[in-house]
């Protein structure tokens, strides 16, 4: 079996039955990063001594049947605005090259002392505000579906080191998307948990509000699992766990707007299926979405921007252009509107949970509702670049302006995610239904 592409899970069980030894799958892991021929590309840089270190410590823990955990020994991989201690960790910006933190953030350091295996950090957006994964200051990684298509945002090599077998699964960060956007355009699982569901300490912000950190990985198991760890409690337990009786909400209405023939056809076959699996389907409009993504612009960039204005307007030539004028965007926003606007959202969140949500197990969306465009013409087409960014983000950020926990499954179609929110902080529920779906899309 080829183990650099067995789930993170399936790994943690090799381990324990002795069929795959922790030190030899770090250097596979190693030695296919360092030589991929976009290995630069999709890592940052690898903490090379660090994985051989981790690695050979679990090794020793297996032989002596002392454990962590399933994850003992599976080798990672971070976003690079996720601080590991003694590593240049510089979040995607020349604003902070060169920058070393002196600790791991508080969930690598959980997912240190359970045995994970730490094999590097991986490239992203600048400062992790887009949805594309596109970065000419640093490195835009390939799509691992297609090299020449955009691989998503921000956590662009995070995924793609999954979908090339090039780690087990990753962490990344999600504030409007930044997890299940390059999830499903690489053909993997992500969960954005509940906002503050996990420690951000240590991860470098750009809406704290917004702002969570999640799995990508081949399995919504490997998800619950990595989710577990960095939370510091017992997994999720997903056993037994059937389509037959859940309550799904198809939200209709805006995620469908403007959509690609090939995300809703994706997602209509996905949902047929779910039904076939015996999930009760409901098809639902809410205007409290629409007056919700009506608050965007007034919550994201001018956040981002208070966070980030004194180190932008210090050395602007430093960032890409349309990531700038994006930062900059919300300067014009001011403090009034800003309360004001997350005074409304916070009633909209009510408004969603006691008028359209309660009944439902999970709502389903497209996870992107179009395909990944090309990058070479995002790169030389401005009013495309723009245009592709906000439809990229427009369905994910739903579930960030509810306060909701979210996962996307891949469908089967090539960059086609479907995604399921839950119920803000009852995440595990969500996670055992994004198993159930996920087991239900595969058997059918």
């Amino acid at each position: 079996m080829e183990w650099r592409h067995a789930s993170a899970v399936q790994q943690g069980r090799a381990i324990m039955a002795g069929l795959l030894d922790p030190i030899d799958q770090t250097e596979a892991y190693l030695d296919a990063a360092a030589n991929h021929p976009d290995g630069q590309r999709i890592y940052a840089r690898l903490t090379a001594a660090r994985a051989r270190s981790e690695a050979i410590a679990a090794h020793d823990r297996a032989k002596a049947e002392l454990r962590h955990g399933i994850l003992d020994g599976v080798a990672i991989s971070w976003k690079d605005n996720i601080d590991s201690g003694g590593t240049v960790t510089e979040a995607g910006s020349k604003l902070l090259e060169a920058r070393v933190p002196r600790k791991d953030a508080t969930v690598l350091a959980r997912a240190a002392r359970h045995g994970l295996v730490c094999l590097g950090k991986t490239h992203m957006t600048e400062l992790a505000f887009s949805g594309l994964g596109l970065n000419p200051v640093t490195a835009t990684p390939p799509n691992g579906l297609d090299p020449a298509l955009a691989p998503g945002g921000s956590s662009s090599g995070a995924a793609v080191s999954v979908a090339l077998g090039l780690a087990a699964a990753a962490i990344g960060s999600d504030t409007g998307g930044s997890i299940r956007v390059p999830a499903a355009w690489n053909g993997l699982a992500g969960f954005k948990p509940s906002h503050d569901s996990l420690p951000e300490k240590g991860v470098v912000p750009l809406c704290r509000r917004f702002d969570t950190v999640g799995p990508i990985a081949r399995r919504i198991e490997d998800c619950a699992e990595l989710l577990a760890v960095m939370a510091g409690e017992k997994a999720a337990d997903l056993t037994g766990l059937e389509a037959r009786g859940l309550r799904l909400m198809v939200l209709d209405g805006a995620p469908f707007e403007d959509a690609g023939e090939g995300p809703v056809a994706a997602f209509q076959d996905a949902v047929e299926r779910l039904g076939r699996a015996g999930a009760q389907i409901a098809h639902v409009t809410s205007d409290w979405v629409d007056k919700a993504m009506d608050l965007s612009p007034q919550l994201f960039a001018p956040e981002a921007y208070g966070i980030w204005r004194a180190q932008i307007e210090d050395a602007p030539e430093l960032m890409w252009n349309p990531i700038l004028e994006r930062f900059r965007s919300g300067a014009v926003i001011g403090a009034p509107d800003y309360i004001a606007a997350w005074e409304q959202l916070v009633r909209i969140r009510r408004k969603w949970i006691k008028e359209v949500a309660s009944p439902f197990d999970a709502v389903l969306l497209p996870t992107v509702p179009i395909l990944p465009p090309d990058a070479a013409r995002l790169m030389e087409d401005q009013d495309y670049y723009v245009r592709a960014n906000l439809l990229t983000l427009r369905n994910t950020r739903i579930a960030n302006l509810l306060g909701l926990p979210s996962a996307t499954l891949p469908t089967g179609f090539p960059g086609c995610g479907i995604m399921l929110m839950g119920h803000a902080g009852r995440d595990r529920h969500l996670l055992r239904v994004a198993a159930a779906a996920e087991a239900a899309l595969a058997s059918d």
